[in-house]
């Protein structure tokens, strides 16, 4: 799907939610090939098999039926009482519930037993989309390339929008603290994190934001003051202090590979200096540039063959 905005700026009809149609509806035997086989030829077409006594069919079955009116129309589903339609369930194969399986093109192309976890249920989806993704993913990056072309304001609006129809979408709340950032907002950004459910507070993306922010408050120097602790280095190369202030002037200048080495050659001479403070500096580091950043790879690898050699 293209053009998850309308040229107004309002998320696009369909964006996250039915947009006509029966995505969601409940069958049986008799009208199996109707509801599966006939309807996976435009559109896959996923069937739950559950019961009234299952109690992780009752976990699987509010998220699955989240995602198909999230991927608006690109996936359906059907649900089938096993209870009640035993004869299908045997020839299904149905062992144990709940059970999916998914149908495309008439026919079952993948499929798995118990309650999945929503990210797990995400993946499944997007092979069954071949990769396409929910309206509201396409909205997420289309956002977060806006974002990084300097357009904050209109990604923003983005984000929001894409809140109202998932308020516990990660990306889109990491999205929102981003672009308070991008406008100076820092103050507000951090206000706005307090204000999150925990479980979204210990999110990956959002706790590395939170310690983002944290460093940058305590690395802020200016050009003149990161000149001046090079020069007094020069002269006390040997002082723990002034190494570690270094690095910390060198991250707040956007030059974390150098701080990252310093901090690493710091441990390596002055490991228990300061209650670790070396290490434990590093590893926030690491936690605000995200684990898959180039530095932080590189710097994990550095650290641990000082720490283990």
């Amino acid at each position: 799907m293209t053009g998850i905005l309308d040229a107004d700026g309002t998320m696009a009809p369909g964006s996250g939610d039915a947009a006509g149609g029966d995505l969601i509806k409940d069958t049986d035997t008799a009208r199996f090939g109707e509801d599966v086989i006939e309807a996976s030829k435009s559109a896959p077409v996923v069937v739950d098999f559950w019961a009234e006594w299952c109690g992780p069919c009752k976990q699987l079955g509010p998220v699955i039926e989240k995602l198909v009116r999230e991927y608006g129309g690109q996936v359906k589903l059907v649900k089938i009482n096993v209870d009640e339609n035993q004869e299908l369930a045997q020839q299904m194969r149905v062992q144990s519930i709940p059970m999916v399986v998914a149908f495309k093109d008439g026919r079952p192309v993948d499929g798995f037993a118990g309650a999945l976890p929503e990210s797990q249920l995400r993946q499944f989806f997007d092979k069954l989309t071949d990769g396409a993704g929910s309206p509201l993913d396409q909205a997420v990056e289309q956002a977060e390339a806006l974002l990084a072309s300097g357009d904050a304001k209109t990604a923003q609006a983005i984000f929001s929008q894409i809140l109202a129809q998932d308020g516990n979408n990660t990306a889109a709340h990491a999205g929102m603290i981003k672009c308070l950032r991008a406008a100076g907002e820092d103050e507000a950004a951090q206000e706005y994190i307090s204000m999150l459910e925990p479980a979204l507070q210990n999110d990956e993306a959002i706790k590395s934001l939170a310690t983002a922010m944290e460093l940058a408050a305590e690395t802020a120097t200016t050009s003149e003051e990161t000149a001046a602790l090079k020069v007094q280095l020069e002269a006390s190369p040997d002082d723990p202090q002034l190494r570690f202030d270094y690095a910390q002037a060198l991250y707040g200048d956007g030059q974390a590979e150098e701080a990252v080495d310093i901090l690493v050659a710091l441990v390596k001479t002055h490991k228990a200096w300061n209650d670790e403070a070396a290490r434990m500096q590093l590893l926030k580091i690491f936690e605000a540039l995200g684990h898959a950043d180039p530095v932080t790879v590189e710097g994990r690898r550095k650290l641990s063959a000082v720490l283990f050699s």
